[in-house]
């Protein structure tokens, strides 16, 4: 405003007072948005589904109509056998709402002295919303609405009928509220209805009439409310609206072909929250209603719901596809849908188009049910998000790219060829080795051909699964980034030729092992899928082979590069004699000597890849594509013991390197990661019991001694620290390790702190044989097992057979290729007791319930081959729950995670408040004892279900992957627990066959011995013998012609026997020793052929029972090793003193001891009266116990 201007008005003239209606009319945008046209999308209907587009609308005239509209859909709350909403919109301008709820009281105000429809209508601020204390779930707020829809109209109607009163009231406003009629007021007999017709003034909004644009939001407005009131019927200008929830609804937005029961999640969480989930194409779209209002703006209800359900994503896609993806990230890939009553809810503006009201204020809130959950994971959002996390991350990693060039600098351990990156590098060859020692061995090797052509780069370990990775694991991952850089590869470039490499050649150096071969395989992966082009360029991927076994003799040499060539060359020479053998473990065992010379037949030991068939990258996608399991474990089916990739040719197709070398791999990771049925134990397991039978190991040992010991003698080939660990795992008997530990813990093995990874170092702890393990293992079994050999030397059997399915002991879990396993712990004497019955014709049962020594929480079955297990818990006494000690946890879940998750309800998670105050710790060295302090009010009325869902005070345990190795080496997934006890009893029957054939044939020799012995000391000693002045051979004869045994074990038959026992055992004593020894031998052998199979079998379980039961374990029937008599079937109570839980029992290597500790903690925590308190009422002490 310019000076002169301002200096023309009168001090009236610039200021003003107006009233409020002229002061809604001069500045609208305060209380009913924008008068003017603005170009937006919305959704709209067309063709009878719902669309968005681009329309030209006033906002402020919409507002109006939606300030009468959710005035009729409020009226809902009030009068719940409401039917009917009518909306009515004329070519003329007029429009009209109508609703056969409870009408309007016509009556007149006693304050103010108006009848209450006009009250309502025709005076600002007045409302029935002004009670704060009064929790309602309507639209209206303020006291303006439907009088702001009044202010903006030319004519403005009102009519209803009250029923109770038998009147009907209509009144007319004229002139933008400012002039009136008189009310009329008449005798009606008509049902309850309110009506409200207005012509809105046009040209407040520069309009001439209702458009085409603001006919359809009108329309789509009608439908909104048809969709959140499903039991009213909306009719839209006399045509009923079609929609019958507000699942229906919903389904509008979609094409008319969209099946909605796959593309779709919903719910409905109690009477206040419908919410539904679709997939949403790279930009977050919402579409909410609270309380009828459609606040397309958004507000803290969406963030309410959403993040609940994008939490829900990214835990699937953490646990699902192992990575890691934030909020922002799935947001954009979501569509909601929300209709949600809230109480008193308040918006950022009259308008309404956003809710700012705070979550913890809605009065209720919305949950994520596992059904929901699981419909959440089936949408498309998931793979929408991952693939668009993929292409972003995918820009970032060009930057990782190589290009070609003559001087690289910057990688560690790469010995560059010298014409790399030059002129000449399509003749260059990378050469990647597995580990420094075999880089050193190539650079032997480069004394040879020379650097010019050739550089050497050592992989730390195995490669990346590629294929399995996010961009940001690639993005960090050294291994790949040096790759690319060294060979000048670009992110998923086609190459037509080598020639833009630095490189034309990459050839790959490993262990002749399996695990060489998988790191083989993982770099086939990655170029097979970042690279493909590459690999159908001919000669572009190479592989150095070397000896597996050298055999020589004098001048004579023969080499073998599989152990299966080797093993024939064995059978076409057997007999030979005069070879030595040198086996080949790692490329480490050569020598430099040995590398010049495999570098000198470089012809010889390099293969070329023929170029890469489609159909062989469909082989690498299924060996490497995590989702391909099933696909995987058909081609393991098809594993034959013959098969193996023959070296001999120069050339290896894609297709002959899967199925005739990785799967040896594949099958050797299952072998290595599940057990088999008959002993339980994986094979480092087994060579660790083997070597503590070999060793006799009754005297400690040093874990970090010991390790070496297993590895010399049982030919373990693989990680020192991996065997450690095995070993502490076999001495572990914390609850949840072990049943029956085979080996002693002398030392700290690990604790429930922390799940067992608490142990000490290897070079700190002890170990020895537990005595049980023999009667587990007997040892009298040993001749009868199959052994295996290796480097020509006998190691540990096949698999043990334990006279019970030992497996069942302490469970087990493994994760293989195509295959994972998951066997709970069982009760050892339960398992011996299903055996005996068998044995005495009984049948084994399908099911057992899992059991886990020194656990004194419950155990039970919750579905098909599923169990939950749950803690040990006491309330304090009374409504609100505000003390909970936990004495045990479920089985799985350690002390230390427990606590870090009570530290997150201290502080609260997600959208939650802070379920507890605070937490103290009184655990001894066996016991647990968290004492939680609740937030009281969160716990008031919580049932023991809401108590163990929010503490988390249950985990399952499921049946469905016993997959185990069946005694002929095959892999199988039993059905339950019986089919593993019924095939282990036919294997441990035919055993004791074995084991009785031995015996009597043992102890026939022996007695046979002790007799010839007798014979020829008491010959000697009578002079029938003469052994003086004679030579061997004479001797012999004279034996031979008596009838004398020779010893069968030595070639050619001997008597040394006889001839070298000692001149002072040739005595009368002697003969009698000798023969009392051979009568007890005899009666042992008619003891053991008086026997039949089973009755050895009976006598071997008798006394392991026995000894069960001395190691520690209970009798059936018993949860834990400390059940107390009075509480077997209670994991719940209120704490009172007669009830406290009885201690539990010392560890099963010590004997138990009087301790009164844990008792006399829980007296104090809830006997111990606050100050100043006054006693409660007695309903409040009602007991809250819970009987499974």
């Amino acid at each position: 405003m310019s000076q002169n201007t301002k200096k023309n008005k009168t001090v009236e003239e610039m200021y003003q007072k107006k009233t409020q209606v002229e002061h809604i009319l001069l500045r609208p945008d305060t209380y009913i948005g924008s008068t003017e046209k603005t170009p937006q999308a919305m959704w709209v209907l067309e063709d009878g589904r719902f669309v968005q587009k681009t329309i030209s609308f006033v906002p402020g005239l919409f507002k109006i109509f939606d300030e009468i509209l959710v005035n009729a859909a409020d009226n809902k709350m009030r009068d719940r056998k409401m039917t009917t909403i009518r909306v009515d919109v004329g070519k003329d301008g007029w429009v009209s709402v109508f609703n056969d709820g409870e009408g309007i009281p016509i009556q007149i105000h006693k304050e103010e002295r108006v009848y209450i429809p006009e009250l309502i209508f025709g005076h600002l601020l007045t409302s029935s919303n002004y009670n704060d204390e009064e929790k309602k779930m309507t639209g209206g707020r303020n006291g303006y609405g439907a009088k702001l829809c009044n202010i903006f109209s030319s004519e403005f109607v009102v009519e209803t009928v009250d029923k109770q009163k038998k009147k009907k009231f209509r009144q007319v406003y004229t002139k933008n509220m400012s002039e009136k009629s008189e009310p009329e007021i008449g005798p009606s007999s008509e049902k309850n209805y309110t009506k409200i017709s207005f012509s809105p003034d046009f040209s407040k909004f520069g309009l001439e009439g209702i458009d085409s644009d603001h006919f359809l939001l009108f329309q789509k407005r009608a439908h909104d409310i048809a969709g959140c009131l499903p039991d009213v019927d909306v009719f839209f200008n006399g045509t009923r609206i079609e929609i019958g929830s507000f699942k229906e609804y919903v389904g509008l937005y979609f094409p008319a072909e969209t099946d909605m029961e796959t593309s779709t999640a919903y719910t409905k969480d109690g009477k206040r929250w419908e919410v539904c989930c679709a997939a949403s194409e790279g930009q977050f779209q919402q579409v909410s209603f609270v309380n009828n209002i459609n606040t397309y703006k958004g507000g803290t209800h969406i963030s309410h719901v959403a993040d609940k359900v994008i939490g829900e994503i990214t835990t699937a896609i953490q646990k699902r596809k192992r990575t890691a993806v934030k909020a922002f990230q799935v947001k954009p890939h979501l569509f909601l849908f929300i209709n949600c009553l809230i109480e008193n809810p308040s918006f950022d503006s009259q308008t309404k188009e956003n809710m700012s009201l705070k979550a913890g204020s809605f009065g209720s809130s919305f949950s994520v049910s596992d059904a929901f959950s699981k419909r959440l994971c089936t949408l498309p959002i998931i793979d929408n998000t991952l693939s668009w996390a993929r292409f972003k991350q995918e820009q970032q990693l060009k930057k990782t790219d190589g290009q070609k060039r003559i001087r690289l600098t910057g990688i560690p351990k790469l010995d560059d060829a010298n014409n790399a990156g030059t002129k000449d590098a399509r003749d260059c060859t990378l050469i990647l080795t597995e580990g420094d020692s075999a880089k050193a061995l190539a650079i032997a090797g480069l004394a040879v051909v020379g650097r010019a052509n050739y550089g050497v780069f050592p992989l730390r370990g195995k490669l990346l699964n590629v294929r399995e990775a996010m961009p940001k694991q690639l993005m960090e991952n050294a291994e790949v980034n040096s790759i690319k850089k060294i060979l000048g590869l670009q992110q998923k470039k086609e190459y037509q030729t080598a020639d833009s490499l630095r490189y034309g050649h990459v050839m790959i150096m490993t262990d002749q092992d399996h695990d060489g071969s998988h790191i083989k395989g993982l770099l086939i992966n990655m170029l097979d899928y970042f690279w493909p082009s590459l690999l159908k360029l001919p000669g572009f991927l190479l592989e150095f082979v070397t000896p597996i076994v050298r055999c020589t003799r004098r001048k004579e040499e023969a080499v073998f590069y599989t152990i299966p060539e080797y093993e024939a060359w064995k059978e076409e020479t057997r007999g030979e004699t005069g070879w030595k053998v040198k086996y080949y473990k790692g490329l480490g065992t050569s020598t430099s000597e040995d590398a010049k010379k495999y570098f000198k037949e470089m012809g010889k030991n390099r293969k070329t890849f023929r170029a890469i068939r489609e159909e062989e990258r469909l082989l690498v996608d299924m060996a490497f594509n995590r989702k391909k399991a099933d696909e995987r474990k058909e081609w393991l089916r098809g594993l034959t013991k013959d098969v193996f990739l023959d070296h001999r040719d120069t050339q290896i197709t894609y297709g002959d390197f899967i199925n005739k070398e990785l799967i040896l791999f594949s099958h050797a990771d299952n072998v290595r990661s599940i057990p088999s049925a008959v002993d339980g134990l994986k094979p480092g397991q087994r060579k660790i019991l083997y070597s503590c039978f070999k060793r006799n190991l009754q005297a400690e040992i040093k874990v970090a001694q010991f390790v070496g010991y297993v590895a010399e003698h049982s030919a373990y080939h693989h990680g020192e620290h991996s065997l450690a660990s095995t070993i502490v795992g076999m001495a572990q008997n914390f609850v949840g390790s072990n049943n029956v530990n085979l080996l002693s813990p002398n030392g700290q093995f690990g604790t429930r702190q922390a799940g067992g990874t608490d142990s000490a170092s290897p070079r700190y702890i002890f170990t020895a044989l537990e005595n049980i393990a023999r009667s587990i293992f007997p040892e009298v079994d040993n001749a009868v097992l199959d052994y295996l050999d290796e480097d020509g030397d006998q190691i540990e059997p096949e698999y043990y057979v334990p006279v019970v399915p030992f497996l069942l002991f302490n469970g087990a879990r493994g994760i293989g290729t195509g295959w994972r396993t998951e066997v709970p712990a069982y009760h050892p004497i339960e398992i011996v007791d299903v055996v005996l019955a068998l044995l005495d014709g009984g049948q084994a049962p399908d099911e057992l319930v899992p059991w886990y020594a020194g656990f004194t929480g419950e155990i039970k079955a919750v579905g098909n081959k599923r169990y939950t297990t749950k803690g040990v818990y006491k309330t304090g006494k009374g409504f609100t729950k505000k003390k909970i000690v936990i004495t045990d946890l479920p089985i799985g879940v350690w002390i230390q995670t427990y606590k870090e998750f009570l530290e997150k309800l201290i502080v609260g998670e997600g959208k939650k408040g802070p379920q507890v105050r605070s937490y103290a710790e009184e655990h001894t060295d066996k016991e647990v004892c968290f004492i939680v302090q609740t937030v009281s009010e969160e716990f008031e009325g919580a049932s023991l279900e809401d108590i163990e869902n929010t503490f988390r005070l249950s985990s399952t345990i499921n049946t469905a992957n016993l997959v185990l190795f069946d005694a002929r080496g095959r892999i199988k997934r039993y059905e339950n627990t019986g089919e593993i006890i019924r095939q282990f009893y036919g294997v441990r029957l035919e055993l004791y066959q074995k084991r009785k054939a031995h015996l009597t044939k043992i102890l026939s020799d022996q007695a046979a011995i002790l007799e010839n012995k007798a014979r020829f000391v008491l010959g000697v000693v009578r002079g029938d013998i003469v052994i003086q002045k004679k030579k061997k051979k004479e001797v012999e004869d004279v034996l031979h012609q008596e009838g004398y045994l020779p010893d069968t074990k030595k070639e050619g038959g001997s008597f040394d026997y006889l001839l070298s026992m000692p001149l002072m055992t040739l005595t009368e004593e002697k003969v009698e020793k000798l023969l009392k020894e051979e009568e007890e031998k005899k009666n042992e052998l008619k003891s053991i052929l008086s026997k039949s199979e089973k009755d050895l079998w009976r006598e071997d379980l008798t006394r392991l029972r026995r000894e069960l039961l001395e190691f520690g374990i209970p009798e059936p029937g018993h949860r834990g090793e400390a059940e107390s008599p009075e509480r077997v079937s209670s994991h719940h109570e209120e704490a009172s003193e007669p009830g406290l839980p009885s201690p539990r029992k010392t560890e099963k290597t010590e004997k138990p001891k009087k301790t009164v500790s844990m008792v006399g903690k829980l007296k104090s925590i809830f006997t111990s009266k606050p100050k100043k308190k006054k006693p409660k009422a007695s309903s409040d002490e009602d007991s809250d116990v819970y009987e499974p």
